[in-house]
């Protein structure tokens, strides 16, 4: 099946309040934070769940701490803790807007209450690097499906991209004598990257073999008319057609992210150079990959007390 825009998108009808309401908010994302747009998709889907269960667009004046609080712990309730924390997020980011633009009184962002969780509980879920290159030999490289899938799932897999930031790409992004690309990540940073060679030739491929000529400057397009630039939500599409295709439990498109930094620790590489590669902010989020290397860690746990020598 063809990739276009992205399913989940908000569908409400023409001219309702709701609609009026989320357009204002996601416009208010991109100008005020900088977000990109497929955050703005989420934040949306999030708060229009909110709406539904708090009365609507037309109850958002009459709010308080109390009614916020208590739809924050409810909506909690048998959801983990990473779908709680992406409505702690965006439910936030939409009180700030309410107040800022008139529609509530009082700031009301400091009653969603916090979601508790230890962010480096969890391992990073990642793929065998057998499994990765399973993912990339069942492409079909003699279509320009095949083509476009294989040249995305080798930018996620060899630089370590996003899906958003895999189809926000530009045909000017790519500087070719350079052998560099250039990517717009979370909050709109743009930052320049060598292209792995394995990856600028099946970019190359698709470019020069697949991709219909179109009006479209994105890398990424369908292969059918309307010609459309791919969307996060159809990278995640293509991941899962992979999956399919190598026999795999479907995967998001975000474990090959981490399955790079996987095998570049093994390789040897420090956790510094992991962050340069993957682009991280903060250390603490590279952090979170020393739990991989168990071998290193062994030495450095102590014997539990009362154990046999």
């Amino acid at each position: 099946m063809e990739t276009g825009e992205g399913a989940g998108d908000l569908t409400a009808g023409d001219g309702d309040e709701t609609t009026v309401l989320l357009a204002g908010f996601r416009t208010w994302l991109i100008r005020e934070r900088g977000l990109s747009a497929e955050t703005v998709r989420c934040y949306g889907n999030q708060v229009k769940a909110f709406l539904a269960a708090t009365g609507g667009p037309q109850a958002v004046g009459g709010l308080d701490a109390g009614r916020v609080t208590a739809f924050m712990v409810d909506h909690s309730q048998e959801r983990n803790s990473w779908s709680a924390k992406a409505m702690v997020t965006s439910l936030r980011a939409f009180l700030r807007f309410a107040h800022a633009t008139g529609r509530t009184l009082v700031p009301l962002a400091g009653a969603v209450p916090a979601v508790a969780s230890w962010r480096l509980a969890p391992l990073p879920q990642c793929l065998p690097a057998a499994e990765v290159e399973r993912l990339l030999a069942g492409c079909d490289r003699q279509t320009p499906v095949g083509l476009r899938d294989y040249a995305v799932l080798s930018l996620l897999a060899r630089l370590g991209l996003r899906g958003a930031e895999a189809a926000g790409l530009q045909l000017e992004d790519i500087e070719w004598r350079a052998g560099e690309i250039t990517v717009t990540g979370k909050g709109s940073r743009t930052e320049r990257l060598p292209l792995p060679t394995a990856a600028g030739e099946a970019v190359a491929d698709w470019l020069t073999e697949g991709r219909p000529q179109c009006g479209s400057r994105a890398v990424f397009v369908t292969v059918r008319r309307p010609y459309r630039q791919l969307t996060a939500a159809a990278i995640r599409q293509v991941m899962g057609r992979a999956c399919g295709r190598a026999g795999l439990e479907r995967r998001g498109a975000h474990q090959l992210r981490h399955s790079l930094a996987t095998e570049m620790l093994r390789a040897g590489a420090s956790l510094p150079e992991i962050g340069q590669v993957l682009r991280h902010r903060s250390q603490l989020s590279t952090s979170v990959y020393a739990k991989i290397d168990q071998d290193a860690l062994r030495p450095l746990a102590r014997p539990w007390p009362g154990a046999e020598r």
